[in-house]
């Protein structure tokens, strides 16, 4: 008696808790004798285990300590950790509300389940299954989805060329009556719409006007015999004045010095196209508006129709040994420059390399052209530069085939990079011609931040 006395006293010394543990023990009692009859055996097992285990912790907690023994704490939490273990692998009862136990048949007698009239099976409380979520795309997923959505509208690709046509017949007209003694040739339409290419948008469309040379008469200066030690510049210089001086040539009126001038020849075309050519009128046969930029130094047509905007350039053109020049001149002083254009070859080389393997090169490029027209510091690299990359890549990177757009376009991402961090892109048809001497160097930068992130994380380049 006095030992329980003493227990008691203990336990009032320790905040009431004795009492407390007496009322837990009395409830426990309660409920293991009836877990039988409410839960049945294996639910009175399963509390069973569980009530052993709490008592366990309770009485470690409440015994004396053997202060002789320094292991004493250690093994109590031991012990503690055995119990709560005990506790955790103890099986539970199966929920009957999971989809799969719903499925497998019941190993006792069950009465049988009255369907619901509604068509619905599952209890209300049941957890509603949740649809699987949607799986990450590859990038390869992605890229072809991005190119699904440059599609340029029908309605669009076919009036845009019937459009472009009619104006340019109409130039054609106009210059053969206007300047019969000037030897034009059949002005005809370029651009990605005409030349086989997918579009990013039929907005825009070059008019190509030849000029035609006595070739007796003329011959070519390349840009590094000349004070801009420019390769991708030729001069049209003017010969054998002695025997054939001037006037011999229609083309004599735009010479300057000895050079044919593509500055005064698109001064000369600029006048009629802003001035001569009766616009209004031609526009109301075709439907359309036409109105001509007066404050470019290109020479450009802006058309309004219902249904499409469009751009339209002329570009006066000279085709001499091998060589298309464009009568586009650097800004500067320097006037009698001629661009070499090496677009035809580009789109000629691209074609025939995916027609050899069954590449994807032309659908890379036409991503990639996306990619450079929705971002505006990317602009100045679509077109040429992206095509000379991808023809770089095509001498050493041999498998093109669709299921590898994905390698290819992250190739092509960190070529990019490199020749950005270099300052340098060579012409794939001329080593000599840096394509990337015309961009500043802010641009550079620019440019070459956007991809440096691009090249982790290509991604960033398709929202």
């Amino acid at each position: 008696m006095a030992a329980f006395w003493q227990q008691r006293g203990r336990r009032q010394e320790n905040g009431g808790l004795g009492s407390v543990i007496d009322g837990l023990g009395s409830v426990f009692d309660v409920l293991l004798a009836n877990a039988r009859l409410v839960l049945g055996v294996s639910g009175a097992a399963v509390l069973a285990i569980a009530t052993l285990a709490v008592k366990r912790l309770i009485d470690r907690a409440t015994s004396p300590r053997d202060e002789g023994d320094p292991k004493a704490e250690q093994k109590s939490l031991e012990e503690s950790w055995q119990d709560l273990a005990l506790i955790k692998t103890t099986p539970k009862p199966p929920k009957k509300e999971r989809r799969e136990d719903l499925s497998e048949p019941l190993l006792s007698p069950a009465r049988p389940v009255v369907p619901d009239p509604r068509g619905c099976s599952v209890p209300l409380g049941a957890p509603q299954v949740k649809s699987s979520p949607l799986r990450c795309l590859t990038l390869q997923e992605k890229l072809l989805s991005y190119s699904s959505q440059l599609a340029v509208p029908e309605i669009q690709a076919s009036l845009v060329p019937q459009l472009a046509r009619s104006i340019c017949t109409q130039l054609q007209n106009f210059l053969r009556s206007k300047c019969p003694e000037l030897p034009f040739g059949r002005v005809f339409l370029s651009g990605a719409l005409l030349d086989g290419l997918e579009v990013l948008a039929a907005d825009h469309v070059h008019l190509m006007l030849p000029v035609v040379l006595d070739t007796g008469l003329w011959s070519l200066i390349s840009g590094e015999d000349t004070v801009v030690r420019d390769p991708q510049y030729w001069m049209i210089k003017r010969i054998d004045l002695g025997y054939f001086p001037r006037g011999c040539s229609p083309w004599d009126r735009f010479l300057v010095g000895r050079y044919l001038s593509s500055s005064v020849l698109n001064e000369t075309l600029h006048k009629l196209l802003v001035a001569s050519i009766n616009w209004p009128a031609i526009g109301g046969l075709l439907g359309c508006a036409i109105h001509p930029v007066v404050a470019s130094r290109e020479l450009k047509l802006e058309v309004k129709h219902d249904q499409v905007e469009l751009n339209i350039t002329l570009f006066p053109v000279v085709e001499m040994e091998d060589k298309v020049l464009l009568a586009v001149p650097p800004e500067g002083l320097v006037e009698n420059l001629w661009l070499e254009s090496f677009y035809r070859a580009e789109v000629s080389r691209v074609k025939e390399l995916d027609a050899g393997d069954s590449g994807a090169r032309q659908l890379c490029l036409r991503i990639l052209n996306g990619v450079c027209r929705s971002q505006p510091s990317l602009h100045k690299l679509g077109g040429s530069p992206v095509t000379h990359i991808i023809l770089h890549l095509s001498d050493t990177a041999s498998d093109w085939a669709e299921e590898n757009l994905a390698d290819r376009f992250q190739q092509v991402l960190e070529e990019l990079v490199v020749s950005l961090e270099k300052g340098v892109l060579l012409c794939y048809f001329n080593p000599k011609i840096n394509l990337f001497s015309g961009l500043l160097e802010e641009e550079i930068d620019e440019m070459g931040f956007v991809l440096y992130r691009a090249v982790s994380e290509p991604e960033l380049l398709l929202k």
